[in-house]
């Protein structure tokens, strides 16, 4: 998942955004409540994560706006203004959860992965297409019920196509999601990757499929023919 996390104290954002990467999530940090809309023209995120006291714009406003302009992206307001009416108001002013200072690490990421359920449609945290599985909880792929071994950056670059199950992934997306901290990873890498799926996926109703112009799409189907090619 990918997150934009708006917070203008350098320490905390700083641990949050390693402490999270740590968990498989992604996250770009802004400190300017200026900076979000930018932000989110330029990437597509799962979820906001939002200070309310943000300098330039402030996290009120911020919110006011996404939800003016009709942006439906998880909101989670993370803030030390902890009362029963800022709670009700942040709430009724569009936002989808509310968490106080100081938290635990473990309950924001319970909450960011339900939110971004909730926003899918989905009713369970496990992520699925056709017999492909995968537990957010345990990090673990499973195909008919059975582990499915991966290298560490082949289960990164499935980990976010599952996320985007039948939606297409750049490869563009997939290097900023997956790799926005290796500076060594090119294009050519994922192509690399995504050949390395397409054969443990191999044989079974699940598949990558290239979408010409737009990137690669995980998707499931009565019969998914392999793929010799790398892009």
């Amino acid at each position: 998942m990918r997150i934009l996390l708006a917070e203008d104290e350098r320490e905390l954002a700083t641990w949050l955004v390693r402490a999270l990467q740590q968990g498989g999530f992604q996250v770009d940090w802004v400190d300017d409540g200026r900076l979000v809309r930018r932000s989110l023209k330029a990437t597509r995120y799962d979820a906001l994560i939002l200070d309310l006291g943000l300098p330039g714009v402030g996290g009120h406003d911020v919110l006011a706006d996404l939800r003016e302009a009709g942006h439906g992206l998880p909101v989670l307001i993370l803030t030390a203004r902890d009362s029963l009416i800022e709670r009700v108001s942040t709430l009724n002013e569009g936002a989808d959860d509310f968490l106080a200072k100081p938290f635990e690490l473990a309950e924001l990421e319970a909450r960011l992965t339900a939110l971004v359920r909730r926003a899918r449609g989905g009713e369970h945290p496990r992520l699925s297409c056709g017999p492909l599985g995968y537990d957010p909880a345990s990090k673990q792929f499973t195909l008919h019920h059975e582990p499915l071994v991966l290298t560490p950056r082949e289960h990164a670059v499935l980990r976010a196509m599952i996320q985007h199950s039948g939606e297409p992934l750049s490869k563009q997306e997939i290097l900023d999601r997956v790799f926005s901290d290796e500076q060594d990873v090119s294009p050519e890498a994922v192509e690399v990757l995504v050949h390395r799926l397409r054969k443990r996926l191999q044989d079974t109703p699940v598949g990558i499929r290239t979408l010409r112009g737009l990137g690669y799409v995980l998707e499931s189907a009565a019969v998914v023919p392999s793929r010799d090619g790398a892009g």
